[in-house]
């Protein structure tokens, strides 16, 4: 068998693995939870979540993935191994979950992916006073935002399916090179490319009139606002941002190397991936509050209310391309290492070849997931799964079981099934020992599983309440 190839360097490693995990999770998702449930509060409580669960977990998955150096579906049968034992092939079922949950993210990320593109698309059609543009060089209304969004999202299937395959086409491209030469790559200059287009939104956003009533929403705590909803509600952020249950953790950490410090690795990722999102939340806020826009709009916080406030600015389509090519940067960075996922098992356990393992997973979601959710909202609206349309379905399934159910079986399988072998693989066999070590599996053994199946019961509340 070949060397399994490992990153070039830590930096690297960070980097990609800081791409996987800041996406739409960050950059839509954490904004718009923050402007529904109250401003700091849940910013306060969500930087806590991050360093006190979420980081455990990224090592939980870290020493699954190094130890087995292998898929995420073979992980769990190599990583617990033991002389004279091998444990039980039911534990491969919490990989196949994590592919599931892959397949369902992917289904509907990649759509998302897609509006993103026909919104820059769109823009500079307005730009050149093309007609069907969306021209944000002077005010406009919620009407015509939502006018648009109805028109050229929800109701332009065939648009949005062009725009979604040039979205995949872009990581069929990067894919093709392999995960050094093509996702460590790519990602070397992606992520400087985010940061800079985060920090120029910041920066313009913060000298904006009124924006200091968008900090003071944002940062200033209300702590009535802390209830058990809100500490579950970002418990579930946060598995989403870090990517957590998908088997991407499991698949980068493969490729790790053995001297590797995963401790410190884990730690400088809970904290950059909490960076940008609290920086998301400066990008937005205060451009909101400039506008006399309210925070609290949801999941179209992006699409239908941040449109309003560019137009609104100096230079405003300017600056709402950066906005949305920031938003594919960090979907991009985030997709590809997903997909890699399942063409790792496809070539490894089905002995694939890496083209044709690319070609069937990204042709594959294409056609079963990313085509019904870009009809979820236009012809395919009457279809409903689990009282959902097909895009609400994908997310809920892939989100609120797959990715929840994978992070528990992880979690179980390293507190009680590797147990010392987890604790050396994490001080690189004493080689690297840490005071934390000790603390760390005590929480994945006896207090992360409880909190996990507190997230799952929760998101599964819709169905006996």
């Amino acid at each position: 068998m070949d060397a399994r190839q490992t990153w070039s360097s830590r930096l690297t490693y960070i980097l990609t693995v800081a791409g996987a995990t800041i996406g739409f999770g960050a950059t839509w998702r954490f904004p718009y939870l923050v402007g529904e449930n109250g401003g700091g509060a849940y910013v306060l409580t969500f930087i806590a979540v991050m360093m006190l669960v979420g980081i455990p977990i990224i090592l939980v998955e870290n020493v699954i993935g190094r130890r087995a150096q292998s898929n995420s579906v073979d992980a769990f049968l190599l990583a617990g191994r033991a002389p004279g034992s091998t444990p039980s092939r039911l534990w491969a079922i919490f990989g196949y979950t994590g592919l599931l949950g892959a397949f369902g993210i992917l289904a509907y990320y990649m759509v998302i992916g897609g509006w993103v593109i026909s919104y820059i698309w769109h823009i500079l059609l307005g730009m050149a006073g093309i007609s069907g543009g969306l021209d944000l060089s002077s005010p406009i209304t919620k009407e015509v935002t939502e006018a648009f969004y109805t028109r050229s999202i929800e109701n332009s299937p065939f648009v949005i399916g062009l725009c979604t395959f040039a979205f995949v086409a872009i990581n069929w491209v990067i894919l093709r090179k392999g995960v050094i030469e093509g996702i460590e790559r790519s990602v070397k200059y992606l992520m400087p490319l985010l940061f800079l287009c985060l920090l120029i939104m910041v920066v313009r956003n913060l000298t904006l009139d009124n924006a200091a009533e968008g900090i003071r929403f944002y940062l200033m705590p209300d702590f009535s606002k802390i209830t058990p909803r809100l500490f579950l509600d970002v418990l579930g952020q946060v598995f989403f941002a870090l990517s957590l249950g998908f088997g991407v953790m499991i698949t980068l950490s493969s490729h790790l190397s053995p001297k590797e410090d995963m401790t410190k690795t884990a730690i400088i990722t809970g904290i950059i991936n909490t960076i940008v999102a609290v920086m998301a939340g400066f990008m937005i806020f205060p451009s909101l509050f400039s506008a006399n826009l309210a925070p609290d709009s949801g999941p179209s916080l992006v699409f239908k209310s941040l449109p309003i406030a560019f137009s609104e600015m100096f230079l405003g389509n300017v600056f709402a391309i950066i906005f949305f090519l920031l938003l594919v940067i960090a979907a991009l960075t985030t997709s590809l290492t997903i997909y890699q996922v399942i063409i790792s098992v496809l070539v490894e356990k089905l002995h694939m070849s890496l083209g044709r393992a690319i070609n069937v997973t990204l042709g594959g979601i294409f056609i079963l997931g990313n085509i019904p959710c870009i009809l979820a909202y236009g012809p395919w609206r009457d279809i409903r799964i689990l009282d959902r349309n097909i895009f609400d379905a994908f997310d809920f399934i892939s989100g609120n079981i797959c990715f929840v159910l994978t992070a528990l079986g992880a979690t179980i399988f390293v507190g009680w099934v590797m147990k010392q072998n987890a604790t050396d693989e994490l001080d690189n066999g004493g080689a690297l020992p840490h005071k934390t070590t000790g603390l760390w599996f005590g929480l994945v053994r006896y207090v992360i599983p409880v909190v996990i199946i507190a997230i799952f019961a929760y998101g599964l509340r819709g169905f006996f309440l």
